[in-house]
């Protein structure tokens, strides 16, 4: 019986994408589930797609985001690039940029994307964490030659404070945006963990600070905390939702801030109650680095330490989640598109594709 059960899944597979790529490897991973113990859940197979996309050189990719126009976009760190690939993987050009972590697209495809760059003070070369923006629409998508413009550091001010990182991004339906920023310095003014806000201005096309995302803690290990956060990431949808991820001192290392807006309060305020859900248990990721959210609202988190991709529901319910050290090594970041799940494994300078059995029609 499992012999049928096999075999008709893997006609399934061929049917589906063996037309588009090469001949698919079928592996049944182990899952952790939502109390660390492995086993496996139901039938589900995570079927991973050939080939690996791994014959680009890349080093310790760190984000790929699927753009709104179906182009694949990678954060190649250590190769100082962003490589733009159509879905077959086909490379269809690249960007210098030293050490991208983080990219993001806006609504008129111009991407985001955190970096690093050099300057000089004093007769002496400093190294800043920074934010692009590459303006891809202007260029007629040609990304080697599209305009960058850097939005931070934008004052001396900024080249003061050495230690201070940007390390995520999201952009929402209005062509806003939010940047995540970390450091050591954290005073009750102006701290170094801080969510920042801008505002595009449509008119004279130009993104304006406006400030800080409020009622956040910069230090805190429990709800409400940026305590050193390493991703955003926002809904496909007209809302202000986001979901951090977040690699410092906290119990809950992924949470779900939900704005709100009444007479008595507007602002963020927790989607998912502590120990409500599988997604809000106690120490339930030890490094999450890449969230990303399908349009089912399924939630995919990486954790590099966990070696794991993890797959919650819209209610923080875990469902299908797979991976360990034969699977992965430090994976960074992952998107969703058509059925496909993309991962960056970054400990293994590659990027892997999966789809989920359960998704075939």
């Amino acid at each position: 019986m499992k012999k049928i059960l096999f075999n008709g899944i893997l006609f399934l597979c061929l049917l589906v994408i063996g037309c588009k790529e090469d001949i698919t490897d079928i592996s049944e991973f182990e899952a952790e589930n939502s109390k660390g113990t492995d086993s496996k859940l139901n039938d589900t197979l995570y079927i991973q797609i050939n080939p690996v996309w791994d014959y680009q050189g890349f080093k310790n990719p760190q984000d790929i985001i699927i753009g709104r126009e179906q182009f694949v976009y990678v954060a190649d760190t250590d190769n100082d690039r962003i490589v733009m690939m159509n879905l077959d993987g086909q490379v269809l050009g690249t960007r210098n940029v030293k050490r991208p972590v983080a990219i993001a697209q806006d609504h008129q495809l111009n991407l985001i994307v955190c970096a690093q760059f050099d300057t000089t003070i004093d007769a002496v070369q400093k190294t800043f964490s920074a934010v692009y923006k590459i303006k891809m629409y202007n260029a007629g998508h040609n990304i080697s030659s599209a305009a960058m413009i850097r939005l931070l550091p934008k004052t001396s001010v900024d080249l003061v404070k050495a230690n201070r990182s940007y390390t995520g991004v999201c952009v929402f339906a209005d062509n806003s945006f939010y940047i995540a920023r970390t450091g050591p310095n954290n005073p009750v003014i102006d701290p170094d963990n801080s969510i920042l806000m801008y505002r595009h201005k449509r008119w004279f096309d130009s993104d304006t600070l406006v400030g800080r995302v409020p009622l956040l803690e910069p230090e805190g290990s429990g709800l409400m905390s940026v305590y050193n956060v390493s991703s955003l990431t926002s809904f496909n949808k007209k809302n202000s939702d986001i979901i951090v991820s977040i690699t410092g001192n906290n119990s809950f290392k992924t949470q779900w801030l939900q704005y709100v807006s009444s007479n008595e309060f507007t602002g963020y305020v927790n989607k998912l109650s502590p120990f409500s859900t599988d997604l809000m248990s106690v120490n339930r990721f030890q490094k999450p680095e890449g969230v990303t959210i399908d349009n089912a609202g399924n939630i995919y988190i990486a954790d590099a330490v966990k070696d794991s991709v993890f797959k919650f529901n819209s209610s923080g319910d875990e469902l299908q989640s797979f991976g360990g050290a034969g699977v992965f090594k430090e994976p960074y970041s992952v998107a969703h598109y058509d059925r496909t799940l993309f991962v960056a494994d970054k400990g293994n300078n590659r990027i892997l594709r999966f789809i989920l059995s359960t998704e075939l029609d």
